[in-house]
């Protein structure tokens, strides 16, 4: 694990991120499901095959990201590595947030009470990864934990 994190970040990052992600892949098997609830108050309708494929390719995405967080921030002890790999992930978030603020229009996208779980997911959620990851980059959860040269070896 990224040992350098401050506490918070390396439960959010290590932890959390990769099982929501995990969740998000095995959301995306029930494409029906996946593709419907994207946005909160459209009734279900059938799947074209179209559909039916971005909802699987979507949620292949967010197992590789799981991976992904998990072989950098497991593997390194580099700071530079893992606050490029933040960086990346929070323009990510970005335009993550704009998509799904785009697609839902303003008042769907603030109307908090009327969220699903996947809602929560795209945008509650990612926005709670981008303030932590801003959080991070900025030092306001301290600073990285030094790894000595012996640890680094290993």
């Amino acid at each position: 694990m990224s040992a350098i994190l401050p506490p918070f970040p390396r439960l959010v990052f290590t932890v959390l991120e990769p099982l929501a992600c995990i969740g998000g892949y095995i959301a995306s098997l029930d494409t029906s499901y996946f593709a419907a609830s994207q946005v909160p108050s459209i009734l279900p309708t059938p799947l074209t095959s179209t559909t039916q494929v971005l909802a699987l390719q979507l949620g292949n995405c967010y197992g590789l990201i799981a991976l992904i967080a998990i072989g950098i921030l497991y593997s390194t002890s580099e700071p530079k590595v893992v606050r490029n790999y933040l960086v990346a992930c929070a323009i990510a978030d970005v335009g993550h947030l704009w998509v799904t603020y785009h697609v839902l229009g303003y008042a769907n996208y603030v109307n908090v009470k009327g969220w699903n779980s996947l809602a929560w997911g795209n945008i509650g959620f990612t926005f709670f990864l981008f303030m932590t990851r801003v959080g991070y980059l900025t030092g306001i959860f301290g600073k990285n934990k030094a790894i000595a040269y012996r640890e680094k070896m290993t």
